[in-house]
């Protein structure tokens, strides 16, 4: 896949496998020895210090992201395990609460805190974030544009955070509520070309908004440290599977999107309004959704049949980058559900059984270690030796 790069991000949270709470003062032991272990990688502290982000390499292939995913989580759960705590990746804990969150202490993380007050505190959230590196500045701002059709669907796929504060909240994603809070996030507005994106920037500049493009917190952005376009929508999928699958939707609509520029056509564009309602209907409904047209076209579909439309319609692209069965799993994810589907199961599952809603809420817990783990090879010890009770 030598014409796209790929690049994923993580934001783990680090929990206590004896009562399944967000460690709020872990050992810095963890950290350090996460960054010893991350190799080609990185590893690097989030806002909150009870959370942990990783940092793929530069990788040329879905499988090289796959391989990353793989070494990236292992860095993570074996330095916690190392310090008696484990990991797990949803975009938010079942109940813990960003009162009891400490924030790192980082020039960068106070400044926030001073400049956003609670808007910030309370983003006590995890993410994936994928960077795409292709093209030159005016081809990574139109493919992005054309993207924006897609990011409900992207949304779907990835929805980890069904809970806030020990109860479910009816969305598949509260994260994307906690996002909405802070400024500059959401959907970017309409750019064509890099000129486009660099007015936009000398706006929010010049009003002293930002000091520069990291400040932009859209949904998908042109990253201000590397050449790529960064993928912000989507939760933290458990599931390396399932991150995976992402990454391999977004390498062949930019391939696919890529050629047609190439051809001389012009990129269909979904409006505005259209990408606004279908993020919201995305974090409410998940994979039961029925999403606005990505090509602008009037009506909703069915997020299965939009899933298996795009399966088909990219499939060359996906033989030519070597990732057919990863974007398959595309079309799995949304007949057999996304972690929040999982997530509320196991939660609805535990309290037919008789347990209580804290009890409840535990196994949902234990679920996201075990799946958080599962496809890391290198664990010590299986997800299931969590201690009950």
């Amino acid at each position: 896949m030598s014409e796209i790069t790929l690049g994923i991000e993580e934001e783990l949270m680090i929990v206590d496998p004896r009562s399944r709470d967000v460690v709020a003062d872990p050992d810095e032991g963890i950290m350090a020895r996460a960054v010893e272990l991350a190799g080609e990688h990185k590893v690097v502290s989030e806002f909150m210090r009870s959370q942990i982000e990783t940092n793929s390499r530069v990788c040329g292939s879905v499988a090289e992201v796959r391989q990353s995913l793989k070494e990236t989580r292992r860095c993570a759960i074996e330095a916690a395990r190392e310090h008696g705590a484990r990991v797990i990746a949803s975009s938010t804990h079942p109940w813990a609460r960003w009162q009891e969150q400490q924030v790192t202490q980082k020039e960068r993380y106070q400044r926030a805190e001073i400049d956003f007050q609670d808007t910030v505190r309370q983003f006590f959230i995890g993410g994936m974030h994928i960077h795409a590196g292709f093209g030159d500045d005016d081809r990574r701002i139109a493919v992005m544009h054309a993207l924006r059709g897609y990011l409900a669907l992207f949304l779907v796929l990835s929805c980890s955070s069904p809970f806030h504060g020990g109860r479910l909240t009816g969305l598949k994603s509260y994260r994307q509520m906690a996002i909405g809070a802070l400024p500059r996030t959401g959907t970017p507005p309409a750019m064509r070309t890099r000129a486009d994106y660099d007015a936009v920037v000398a706006r929010y500049e010049a009003i002293r908004a930002i000091e520069d493009g990291s400040e932009l917190r859209w949904d998908i952005r042109p990253s201000a440290s590397y050449a790529t376009i960064e993928l912000r929508i989507c939760d933290i999928c458990p599931r390396i599977e399932d991150a995976v699958a992402i990454a391999a939707l977004y390498a062949c609509l930019i391939r696919n999107m890529n050629a047609r520029l190439d051809a001389g056509e012009r990129l269909q564009e979904a409006p505005t309004e259209s990408v606004d309602e279908g993020r919201w209907i995305a974090q409410r409904y998940g994979t039961f959704a029925f999403l606005p047209r990505p090509d602008g076209k009037d009506g909703r579909i069915d997020v299965a049949e939009l899933a298996g439309e795009l399966v088909a319609a990219l499939r060359d692209d996906a033989r030519a980058l070597g990732c057919e069965s990863a974007l398959a799993r595309v079309e799995h994810i949304v007949a057999l559900g996304n972690s929040a589907d999982r997530q509320e199961d196991v939660y609805r599952q535990a309290m037919l059984d008789g347990a209580d809603s804290a009890e409840a809420l535990r196994a949902v817990v234990d679920s996201v270690i075990a799946e958080t783990e599962r496809e890391d090879a290198s664990a010590s010890a299986p997800a299931e030796e969590t201690e009950s009770g």
